[in-house]
């Protein structure tokens, strides 16, 4: 553990509640907390509302109305899709705060537009407008911001976490924040594969939490790869569904498609051949209404003059990881508590199979779960918080990184070796011959090599600077990789997105979640799911 310095860092702030991360989750999160009457400060790594996975693009929302025969149907359409791990009373919980937080939304001014019958549809969000609306909301609560604050490691005593020490990539600045609880809502891992939006999501609050002393869990579902065209960075894949895909002569590649059939392309691709797509299954009239659904997706289509709906185009599969994955840090009780004092997790950091088992897929229940889940935490922490009163001022925390941070220059080279570690998690994560066709060999001499990597990392000095953030990513994506693949090897069957090729069928026996944690030593074990979840 590393001692803060407080005459060395630039900025030293105090706060009830520190959220980490600005998207759907964080800001929520932020929004709660200080409604229960908690100072709150929210530290984003990019700016907040224009940052992250849902920020650039439209998703769905898991919202239903409060009708007994529609709730069930709602929780039983991917119930056995997701390999049957979701729990019927937190799908209840996620869908009523969703369903008010979607209405607290409309009466806040998102501009929800209207159905046929004059109703606001609110079952979609488009997420610039979404999160520049929660960026007002959250400033007008009183909450303050800090953008462009990645953090670098948690600060903690002997009575739980006690806030948390970055820096300002913009002016070099080091800051802390001394925090009675704190919310981690930094998302998931895409590994820097480009997938848009997706590039400050590399695990970051997976890692805070491990040396924290949290553990994880179902980081065996996070091998989600989205179709996208080869020149373009946006992953809509739900668009995919109006496919039909082709080979280079034109005929047609037997099997694939946006839900079912992403193997099929993927063992194509593995084999040297390029597939093509054409949205040819899209009716005229429903053309203009995608166009408008989703802006961002045809722009790289228009720059080049090809129309989707005509022109076959080459796609890829690209890597999101647990960004679209279920896996994260575990949940302890209702308020999203990590099991660990005054640490609370939600959104995309965390597990999501409470509602959604061993597959999610984009947008519908991340996105439910990503405001319901930063409502809980920041109500939590906020009573956390404040509960301890004028005893958290008097707190003396000390730094949690696992490699030591320092203020002085370190030694040169160190961008080079990060970029070198970068490259090397990323040869070991997007193979579709590794990570989503898995087989025991693979995962063990893959896991051999990223323990390798993880110890090379942790006898590096990381210096307190924007290059430094660059580094404890890099280490988030090496610690993230190694409980995913740990994870994979002891499901020794196939399960949701978890797929085993010398394991091809699911065995009833492995019905339970996978706990994983620890730094150096990565351990993993069994916790049986909540028995009411099988009267769905």
């Amino acid at each position: 553990m590393n001692q803060i310095s407080a005459i060395k860092d630039s900025l030293n702030l105090t706060a009830d509640v520190l959220v980490i991360g600005g998207g759907p989750a964080g800001t929520w999160a932020a929004l709660t907390a200080a409604a229960k009457g908690a100072k709150v400060i929210l530290a984003d790594k990019g700016y907040c509302g224009s940052s992250g996975a849902t920020a650039p693009s439209g998703t769905g929302v898991w919202y239903v109305q409060p009708d007994a025969v529609l709730r069930e149907e709602a929780k039983a359409s991917r119930y056995s899709m997701g390999g049957k791990l979701a729990e019927h009373r937190w799908m209840d919980r996620v869908l009523d705060r969703t369903y008010d937080n979607m209405n607290r939304l409309g009466i806040s001014g998102y501009p929800f537009p209207l159905d046929e019958q004059g109703n606001p549809y609110r079952r979609s969000l488009q997420g610039p407008e979404y999160m520049r609306l929660m960026r007002k909301l959250v400033k007008r609560a009183g909450v303050k911001i800090l953008d462009h604050s990645p953090v670098l490691e948690l600060l903690a005593d002997g009575h739980g976490v006690a806030g948390a020490a970055g820096v300002h990539t913009q002016s070099g600045e080091t800051w802390s924040v001394q925090a009675g609880a704190v919310v981690i809502a930094t998302g998931g891992c895409a590994f820097l594969s480009k997938a848009l939006g997706c590039n400050v999501l590399t695990g970051d609050g997976y890692l805070f939490a491990a040396e924290a002393g949290a553990s994880l869990s179902g980081m065996e579902f996070s091998n989600a790869y989205a179709i996208c065209p080869t020149f373009s960075s946006v992953t809509k894949t739900a668009y995919y569904s109006y496919a039909s895909f082709y080979y280079e002569d034109g005929s047609v590649v037997e099997g694939a498609g946006s839900k079912k059939g992403r193997s099929v392309i993927a063992r194509n691709l593995l084999a040297g051949r390029q597939v093509f797509a054409k949205l040819d299954g899209a009716s005229e009239d429903l053309r203009p209404l995608l166009r408008v659904a989703q802006t961002n997706f045809f722009l790289p289509f228009d720059r080049r003059g090809i129309d989707p709906f005509k022109d076959a185009f080459p796609v890829t599969l690209r890597l999101e990881g647990t960004v679209r994955g279920t896996g994260g840090i575990r949940i302890t009780d209702e308020n999203c508590s990590t099991g660990v004092p005054g640490l609370y997790a939600a959104g995309d950091a965390a597990t999501r199979e409470l509602i959604c088992g061993g597959f999610t897929g984009g947008g519908s229940h991340n996105a439910a779960w990503a405001m319901s889940s930063g409502s809980f935490a920041g109500e939590g922490a906020a009573a956390y918080a404040l509960e301890l009163g004028k005893h958290a001022a008097h707190r003396t925390p000390v730094g949690l990184s696992s490699s030591p941070l320092v203020h002085q220059q370190v030694k040169p080279g160190a961008a080079a070796r990060t970029a070198e570690a970068v490259a090397a998690v990323q040869a070991e994560v997007k193979p579709y011959d590794i990570n989503l066709f898995r087989t025991e060999q693979g995962l063990t001499s893959s896991l051999e090599r990223l323990d390798g990597l993880w110890k090379e990392q942790r006898s590096r000095e990381i210096q307190r600077t924007p290059e430094g953030v660059k580094a404890r990513e890099a280490e988030a994506m090496t610690a993230t990789a190694r409980w995913m693949y740990s994870s994979a090897l002891a499901r020794t069957e196939t399960r949701g997105m978890h797929k085993r090729e010398d394991y091809k069928e699911t065995d009833n026996g492995q019905h339970h979640r996978l706990i994983s944690g620890g730094l150096d030593q990565v351990w993993v074990k069994t916790e049986e799911v909540a028995k009411e979840s099988v009267l769905l």
